[in-house]
């Protein structure tokens, strides 16, 4: 495909991408799917939303709005993990009409008080401020933080940090230039019995990493480490997926920029969760005394 889909438009290979992974799947194996279901290419994947705000792609965040229309028609519905299924209807209904998908979901939205005034557009375009359900202001922020405000050494620094608090030692910014793009090393330990040397790369960016530099960082990690970690604020082309996994070459681990957003948030790195206690009160527990 070298047109960007409309966001209706990947409503029907979005529930066949479900059906063919056994009907349900995680956001990062729909997107792969229905870029393979719609031979979308890697110039198309490769654009982006608002890379001011964050590292989605352009496709992401349509594909995104297409979850969310056919959750309200009743065809998916998501768990808090991010996982997204097909409904018993959407297992039965396996294409959907999708004017008819837009005319009911818009109508439902008109009877909502907060959506009374929303803006609608003639050729379904979408809206910056219209964010999908996923899309959280902390990420956006975060995303402008990581890219606009610190520098590239702070960037190694936060990785090297990451790296600690989530089991490697003896970690290390080299920083070298003119070295492949190598940024620094540590030793992952697994359960205290094993180990591998690892060699990461950081990259600041507000783009998509290529196969290229992927098979370029793997020729400067040959022969010095087990495996090749690479941390980017951007995503990873469907090329650079498949060039970090190619059989028989040293394997290349992807942390994309949802992905380090994620684990931030898990280590309570910068990111902090504030939970709010709720009280209830159990009536029959005062009855039995």
């Amino acid at each position: 495909m070298k047109t960007m889909p409309t966001f209706d438009s990947l409503m029907n290979p979005l529930l066949q991408a479900l059906a063919e992974l056994g009907g349900s799947g995680s956001i990062d194996e729909i997107y792969k799917k229905v870029a393979e279901i719609q031979n979308i290419n890697d110039e198309i994947l490769s654009i982006p939303h608002n890379p001011d705000k964050s590292n989605q792609t352009e496709v992401a965040y349509r594909l995104a709005w297409a979850r969310t229309y056919l959750k309200k028609y009743g065809l998916l519905e998501n768990s808090s993990r991010g996982i997204w299924t097909l409904t018993q209807k959407g297992k039965e209904q396996k294409k959907v009409d999708t004017s008819e998908v837009l005319k009911i979901v818009r109508e439902l939205d008109k009877k909502e008080p907060h959506l009374k005034n929303k803006k609608e557009s003639e050729n379904i375009e979408l809206e910056d401020d219209d964010a999908p359900e996923e899309v959280k202001a902390w990420r956006e922020e975060l995303h402008h933080l990581l890219t606009q405000e610190i520098t590239p050494d702070a960037f190694e620094r936060l990785a090297q940090r990451l790296l600690r608090e989530s089991g490697f030692v003896q970690v290390e910014v080299t920083g070298k230039t003119g070295d492949g793009g190598i940024d620094g090393k540590g030793i992952a330990r697994i359960n205290g019995l094993m180990s591998f040397h690892v060699i990461f790369q950081c990259k600041k960016y507000q783009g998509s990493v290529s196969a290229g530099e992927i098979r370029d960082f793997r020729g400067a990690m040959v022969g010095r480490a087990d495996k090749g970690l690479f941390i980017t604020t951007g995503t990873f082309t469907s090329a650079a997926i498949k060039e970090a996994t190619r059989d028989g070459a040293p394997p290349v681990d992807l942390i994309d920029g949802d992905n380090l957003a994620e684990k931030l948030k898990e280590l309570n790195l910068g990111v902090k969760t504030k939970m709010i206690e709720e009280v209830n009160l159990d009536k029959e527990w005062f009855l039995n005394l």
